[in-house]
């Protein structure tokens, strides 16, 4: 089972920039995904970006061009670049891992999760 620790996330104005970090640990090393969801109030959880272990990426629709996400191996995080933030990005984030399975075409099975991280975006 893999484990997860967020850092990152806060307040910030439409147009502005926040930038999420996770730290992971326990998963294979060979077949993964690891990534990002979010749940805003009263919605269900959803897959935002997320990195394959063979090094491809999927995003979702709703932040293609504005979201980034990047591996560290040698330090084991993997970080979320968010640009140009919306007040519909906010939601609680969640750091997230789908161990022996792989994220694409929207498609994103986590089944491990960190605690979350709240992101606030004002209009």
């Amino acid at each position: 089972q893999a484990r997860l620790v967020e850092s990152g996330g806060g307040s910030v104005q439409a147009g502005g920039s926040l930038r999420l970090s996770c730290k992971v640990s326990g998963y294979s090393p060979s077949n993964y995904c690891l990534g990002w969801s979010r749940q805003a109030p009263g919605k269900e959880r959803e897959g935002v970006a997320a990195i394959n272990s063979d090094g491809t990426f999927d995003y979702a629709v709703s932040v293609k061009g504005r979201f980034t996400i990047s591996q560290d191996i040698t330090n084991n995080t993997i970080d979320l670049q968010m640009n140009n933030l919306k007040p519909e990005d906010s939601a609680i984030y969640y750091c997230a891992a789908a161990v022996g399975n792989s994220c694409r075409r929207g498609r994103f099975p986590f089944g491990d999760w960190g605690q979350g991280t709240q992101v606030t975006v004002s209009s």
